[in-house]
């Protein structure tokens, strides 16, 4: 697999591996805690939304602590995932380096098209670029952005955030409410989620499900220990990936062994798109004997919504997604 694929998912299993903080803003379930259900298990997730308080400090769930003199208006965006909570929030980022908002769940392409990119892409966006629109916060990807802080220390506040799990994506959504004093539009969106998680889990289904990613053949699988989207899984399917390691994964043949009666797959693209990743998998003689092939269950999805987006907007939609397949 290409050295950017990895990068990208490379971020979460460093961030579980490294084990889980406690802090202001977390959920009453425990950070990343994506054990499959046992057979016949009713634990559902709870629908208990928490009240918002609004403040002008915070400290998120890794520790980190966010400290503004008054509630954040112009904020840039250098992950999906501060994208995904400003739109849930009811609000627009100043400038992105994220696709995600061209989503018709987001954005649209229309909307989207007006909200200015920053140059450099998601790997090494420019300093200066980003200052130039005066933000009063930067929230951006720890193990990825973090070299940016010193650049922007004293022009900005930098926030840096690492989500593992959708327990941390709803902790940054809880506190990023309380900042901008959206708590109501806080507590609405992870209502919604938290719903849409215990309907999925009430009706889980039995069937062996797969998420793939990848730009050609050397694929990766997406395991709860690494991957957010993924981390749902076993609580609605039957889901016995687990992560092998940063560069760890399986092969068609394993794959194959495993009966998967339902693929999702994430084609990433690094510059022009060259194709899915399923029509290249095509071309190995096993892709064709794996049941969900056989069967027509293979779905390309959204990799904006499905590997980058990591909030509860990209949650939901991977949600109804998925387990309209699981049916």
């Amino acid at each position: 697999m290409p050295r950017t694929a990895l990068r990208v998912r490379r971020w979460a299993a460093i961030a579980v591996l490294g084990g889980l903080l406690a802090g202001c803003g977390t959920t009453d379930e425990p950070s990343g805690s994506a054990a499959e259900p046992a057979a016949g298990a009713k634990a559902r997730t709870s629908t208990e939304v928490r009240p918002i308080e609004a403040a002008t400090r915070i400290t998120d769930a890794k520790g980190v602590t966010v400290s503004l003199e008054k509630p954040p208006q112009k904020i840039v965006c250098l992950v999906a995932l501060c994208d995904d909570i400003l739109v849930e929030l009811g609000m627009v980022p100043t400038a992105t380096n994220s696709a995600v908002l061209a989503h018709p769940d987001f954005l649209g392409k229309e909307k989207a098209a007006k909200v200015p990119v920053v140059p450099g892409g998601f790997l090494s966006p420019e300093a200066e670029a980003i200052l130039s629109h005066r933000p009063d916060l930067v929230i951006g990807l720890e193990d990825t952005h973090g070299k940016l802080a010193p650049a922007l220390k004293g022009a900005t506040t930098f926030w840096p955030v690492q989500p593992g799990s959708w327990q941390d994506s709803v902790g940054y959504l809880r506190d990023l409410a309380a900042l901008t004093g959206r708590t109501e539009q806080g507590e609405k969106a992870e209502r919604t989620f938290r719903t849409r998680l215990a309907e999925a889990e009430e009706n889980r289904s039995d069937k062996t499900s797969l998420i793939i990613f990848g730009s050609d053949e050397n694929f990766g699988v997406a395991t709860p220990e690494t991957d957010v989207a993924a981390g749902l899984f076993p609580k609605i399917s039957h889901y016995p990936w687990k992560s092998r390691g940063v560069d760890g994964s399986y092969s068609l043949e394993e794959i194959l062994a495993r009966d998967v009666d339902v693929l999702f797959v994430e084609t990433l693209s690094f510059g022009a798109p060259d194709g899915k990743l399923s029509d290249k998998l095509a071309k190995n003689p096993l892709w064709s004997r794996i049941p969900a092939v056989k069967n027509g269950k293979v779905i390309e999805v959204d990799s904006e919504v499905w590997a980058k987006g990591r909030g509860t907007r990209s949650l939901g939609i991977v949600l109804d997604e998925a387990t309209a397949a699981l049916r």
